[in-house]
C-alpha cells in the first residue's frame, strides 16, 4: 500500500513537473513574440522619427529662404540715389544673388530625364567591382554583424537559463517545503505561536543547509568551509595545496625548466627510470639534430635504408622452415626441422629429412600405393630414415614402439627392387629372396607380412612370412616358387635354411626389426647362424666408401649392390650395440626422442597392493567402465588362462595369447581382438613387443614386468599415432629391483605423477644394486 501510495505521488509529482514546464515554454514564447512586436513597433517610430527629422529640415531651409529675400527687399528699399544713378547694386546684394544663381538648379528636360534614367539602370546592371580595401570593409562589417548576433542569442540564452535556474530553484524550495513533514508542523507551529529570534535564527541556517545540499546535488555547486585550527591540533601542518602557489604564474624558473642530467649512470631517486631516461635522450637527441649539417643527415638517412634493407633480409632468410621452399632450406632451418620432429642424428655425411612425401624420392607407384593407404604425413623415424636407406647406408635407428620403423625400412627395399628389371627377377628366383627381416615374434612378422603386402602386391612384389606354428613343407613350397622377401623368426629361419628350403645367394638387404627383444630372447646365436649364409661378396668396405653418397648411390642403381643392414630397436642394450659394431659398416644413428623412453602421450598410473588384492582392484577397474580393446599382460601361461577364464565367468568378454597357443590360435584371438569381437586381451610378453592394435584405450600390468624394458614396450601398446593412452600397474613387494626404475620412468613423463607410495619407498631411493653408506651416529661415552 505504501508503494502504491508513494509511486502515485511520484506521477502527480511528474505531472504538475511536466505541466510546468508547458507553461514555462508558453511563457517564454509569448516573451519572444512580444519582443518582435516590440521590435517591430521600434523600427515604426525610428521609421516616423526620420520622416519627421526630414520634414523639419525641409521647413528649415524653406524659412530661411524666406528670410533671405525679405532681407534682400529690404536692402533695395534702403538703397541711395547715387548707386540707383550708376546702376549698381550694393556688395552684398550682389553676393547674395551669386550664391542663389549658383544654388538654383534649372529644370531638366524630358530628353535629358530620359538620358539620365538609362545612365543609372545601364550603371546597375553592369557589375561593380569593389576595391580591396572596400572588401575588407565590408568583411569586417559582416563579421562584426554576425559576432553581435551570435552574442546576442548567447545572452539571451544565458538569461533565459538563469531564469529557469531561479524559478526551479524556488518551485524545488516550495516541493522540499510542501513535501517534507517536519516543515509542515513548522508551519503550523508558526500559524498557532509566533517563534522567537533565536528559532529563526537556527530555521535560517537549517534552510541555508538544504539549500546547500540541493545546490551541490543537482547544481554542483560546493561551499568550500574554511579550515580552523583547533587548540589540539598539530602546530605544523605540511599539507600542500597546490592553488596556494602563485610562483609559476609569473617566475621564468618555473615556467621554463631546466633538466637537471647527470653523467653516467645517475637518476633521480624516486622518479620513474624510464621516463628519466626518455627525457634526457630526447634533450640530448634534439641538440645533435640542430648540430648535424645537412650532408650528415643524408649520410644517416642512406645507413638507415641499408640497415632496414639489410634486417628485411635477415627477416626474409629467418623465416620458419615450412614457409620455405625445398630450395631456399638453409643448414640452420634443417637442424630446427630436426629439432621440431625431435630427431638427433650421428655418423658422418648423412642426408637432409623428408619434408613431405611429394618432395622425396620415393617413385610414382610407391607414392601412389601410400596415397591410397593413407599416409598424409611421414612419422620422423620415416622422415630421416628413408633419405638414408635410399643411399644404400646402414642404420641404427632408434624409437619408441608405434613410432612406423616397418614402413621406414620397407620403403627403400621396395624402391631398389623396382629399379630391377623383371626379366632378370624371374630368372633369379631359385636364387632366394632379395631382402630378408627377422623380428622377434610370429605377431610381430605376420603385422610386418600385413603391412609389406599392402604395397608389394599392387607391385607384384612376392613375400613369404617364415614363422614357426605353421606347416614347414609348405613354407617351402612357397619359397621354391620364388619371392622378393621373406619375413621370418630366426628359429624357423634357421631350420629352413639347414633343410635346403631357402638359400640367401642374391640377398643383399637385412632388416633386424625389434633387435633388443631378439637379444633377450636368446635368438643372438641364431641371428649369427643366420648371416653366415649371406654372401661375403657383396659386403660393403669398412672404410670411407662406406659413406661417401656418390659412391653408394651408384653402387645403389645396380644388380649387385653392397649389402644393407638395417637395425631398429625401442632400447639400445650393450648386446644391441656389440652386434651392431661386429654387422654394420659405418652405419648412421637415428634417435627419435630419448633411447627407451615411454610414450609421453601414455598416463601411468601405479597401485602397492598385495597378490590377494590383485584381484579385486582388477574388478574394480573393470566395472567402472572400459572402451575396448584392453590389455591385460601377465607373466606366466597358466595365469593368463585362469585370469581370462575367471573374467568370462563374471560376463567380461576375454581371450588370451601366449607361447604355449599353436598359431593358428593365436591368429585367431588377435583377429577376434582387432575385429571387435573380444574386448580384453590377457597376454604374456609375446604380445608386448610390436604388435599394432588400434586404438589400445587401457594397458594393465597384473604382473609387473621383469625389467623397466620391457614395461616400456608394454605400456606402447596404447598411445600409438598420435593418440592418448592409460597404462595401469600393479605393484607387490617382489617387484622391489623395479621400484627405482619405475620412479624416474614416471618422474621423466609430463602426463603422469609418481605416486607417494613409491616416492618415499626405501628401494625406490637408490638404484638396485649400488652400496649405500650410512652415516655412522655420534657416539657418547658417558664416565
Amino acid at each position: 500500500m505504501d508503494e502504491d501510495t508513494g509511486l502515485k505521488n511520484h506521477r502527480r509529482r511528474s505531472r504538475s513537473r511536466e505541466r510546468k514546464e508547458r507553461d514555462r515554454e508558453r511563457e517564454r514564447r509569448d516573451r519572444d513574440r512580444d519582443r518582435e512586436r516590440e521590435r517591430d513597433r521600434d523600427k515604426g517610430r525610428h521609421r516616423d522619427r526620420e520622416r519627421e527629422r526630414d520634414g523639419d529640415k525641409e521647413r528649415e531651409r524653406f524659412r530661411d529662404g524666406h528670410k533671405k529675400d525679405r532681407d534682400r527687399e529690404d536692402r533695395k528699399r534702403n538703397r541711395s540715389p547715387a548707386d540707383e544713378k550708376d546702376g549698381k547694386e550694393p556688395k552684398d546684394l550682389e553676393e547674395d544673388r551669386k550664391s542663389i544663381d549658383k544654388n538654383k538648379k534649372e529644370p531638366l528636360s524630358l530628353e535629358e530625364m530620359v538620358a539620365r534614367k538609362r545612365a543609372e539602370e545601364d550603371a546597375l546592371s553592369r557589375p561593380k567591382f569593389m576595391s580591396k580595401a572596400d572588401r575588407q570593409a565590408e568583411a569586417l562589417r559582416r563579421r562584426q554583424e554576425q559576432i553581435d548576433e551570435v552574442r546576442k542569442k548567447q545572452d539571451e540564452e544565458r538569461k533565459a537559463r538563469e531564469k529557469m535556474y531561479a524559478e526551479g530553484r524556488k518551485e524545488l524550495d516550495v516541493a522540499l517545503r510542501q513535501d517534507d513533514p517536519r516543515e509542515r508542523d513548522h508551519r503550523r507551529r508558526e500559524q498557532r505561536e509566533p517563534r522567537e529570534n533565536k528559532e529563526d535564527i537556527e530555521a535560517e541556517k537549517r534552510k541555508q543547509l538544504e539549500r546547500d545540499a540541493v545546490n551541490e546535488r543537482y547544481l554542483g555547486i560546493v561551499k568550500k568551509k574554511k579550515k580552523i585550527r583547533r587548540l589540539n591540533d598539530r602546530k605544523f601542518v605540511f599539507d600542500w595545496d597546490a592553488s596556494e602557489d602563485t610562483s609559476v604564474d609569473y617566475n621564468d624558473i618555473y615556467i621554463n625548466r631546466h633538466q637537471v642530467h647527470f653523467f653516467g649512470r645517475g637518476h633521480f631517486g624516486g622518479l620513474d627510470l624510464k621516463e628519466q631516461k626518455k627525457n634526457q635522450s630526447k634533450f640530448y637527441g634534439t641538440y645533435m639534430e640542430r648540430r648535424r649539417t645537412q650532408a650528415e643527415k643524408d649520410q644517416e638517412i642512406i645507413r638507415i635504408k641499408k640497415e632496414q634493407k639489410k634486417e628485411d633480409k635477415q627477416r626474409w632468410d629467418d623465416r620458419h622452415w615450412s614457409e620455405k621452399s625445398l630450395q631456399e632450406m638453409t643448414e640452420r632451418d634443417w637442424r630446427i626441422f630436426r629439432e621440431d620432429y625431435n630427431i638427433a642424428i650421428k655418423g658422418g655425411r648423412i642426408p637432409n629429412p623428408i619434408r613431405k612425401w611429394t618432395e622425396s624420392l620415393i617413385k610414382g607407384d610407391i607414392m601412389d600405393i601410400i596415397n591410397k593407404v593413407g599416409y598424409t604425413e611421414p612419422t620422423p623415424i620415416q622422415r630421416q630414415a628413408i633419405p638414408i636407406g635410399l643411399q644404400n647406408r646402414d642404420i641404427i635407428g632408434v624409437a619408441e614402439t608405434g613410432s612406423g620403423k616397418t614402413l621406414a625400412f620397407l620403403i627403400p627395399l621396395l624402391v631398389w627392387i623396382q629399379s630391377l628389371p623383371k626379366i632378370e627377377r624371374i630368372e633369379d628366383a631359385d636364387q632366394g629372396p632379395y631382402a630378408m627381416v627377422l623380428a622377434p615374434t610370429r605377431e610381430l612378422a605376420q603385422q610386418i607380412e600385413e603391412e609389406t603386402n599392402k604395397f608389394g602386391l599392387p607391385l607384384g612384389i612376392r613375400t613369404v612370412a617364415v614363422i614357426g606354428g605353421l606347416s614347414r613343407e609348405e613354407q617351402g613350397m612357397k619359397l621354391r616358387m620364388g619371392c622378393e622377401i621373406v619375413i621370418a623368426t630366426p628359429g624357423r629361419l634357421v631350420d629352413v635354411l639347414e633343410n635346403r628350403y631357402l638359400v640367401l645367394n642374391q640377398c643383399t638387404y637385412i632388416v633386424f626389426d625389434e633387435a633388443d627383444k631378439m637379444i633377450d630372447m636368446g635368438f643372438e646365436p641364431d641371428v649369427q647362424k643366420i648371416l653366415k649364409y649371406m654372401p661375403v661378396t657383396n659386403e660393403k668396405p669398412d672404410t670411407e666408401d662406406a659413406e661417401d653418397e656418390t659412391k653408394l648411390l651408384e653402387n645403389f642403381m645396380s644388380k649387385k649392390k653392397y649389402r644393407q643392414t638395417v637395425m631398429f630397436t625401442a632400447t639400445m642394450p650393450p648386446p644391441v650395440e656389440r652386434m651392431a659394431r661386429q654387422y654394420l659398416r659405418r652405419p648412421a644413428y637415428v634417435y627419435i626422442g630419448s633411447i627407451g623412453k615411454p610414450v609421453e602421450r601414455v598416463e601411468q598410473i601405479v597401485y602397492m597392493v598385495s597378490e590377494q588384492e590383485k584381484r579385486k582392484k582388477l574388478l574394480n577397474i573393470l566395472q567402472r567402465g572400459i572402451t575396448p580393446p584392453v590389455l591385460i599382460f601377465v607373466n606366466q601361461k597358466k595365469g593368463a588362462d585362469v585370469l581370462a577364464k575367471g573374467l568370462e565367468k563374471l560376463g567380461h568378454n576375454a581371450t588370451t595369447l601366449h607361447g604355449g597357443k599353436g598359431q593358428e590360435q593365436r591368429e585367431h584371438a588377435l583377429a577376434n581382438l582387432k575385429s571387435g569381437a573380444k574386448d580384453i586381451l590377457v597376454a604374456t610378453d609375446v604380445a608386448g613387443r610390436g604388435i599394432d592394435i588400434k586404438d589400445v584405450s587401457l594397458v594393465i600390468n597384473y604382473d609387473m614386468a621383469k625389467n623397466i624394458e620391457d614395461y616400456t614396450h608394454r605400456i606402447g601398446r596404447t598411445g600409438r599415432a598420435g593418440k592418448h593412452g592409460k597404462a595401469i600397474s600393479f605393484l607387490t613387494k617382489d617387484d622391489s629391483h623395479l621400484f627405482y626404475d619405475l620412479k624416474q620412468t614416471m618422474l621423466s613423463s609430463p602426463v603422469s605423477t609418481c605416486p607417494p607410495e613409491l616416492a618415499n619407498h626405501p628401494e625406490a631411493q637408490h638404484k638396485p644394486g649400488t652400496v649405500m653408506t650410512k652415516k655412522r651416529r655420534e657416539e657418547k661415552i658417558f664416565a
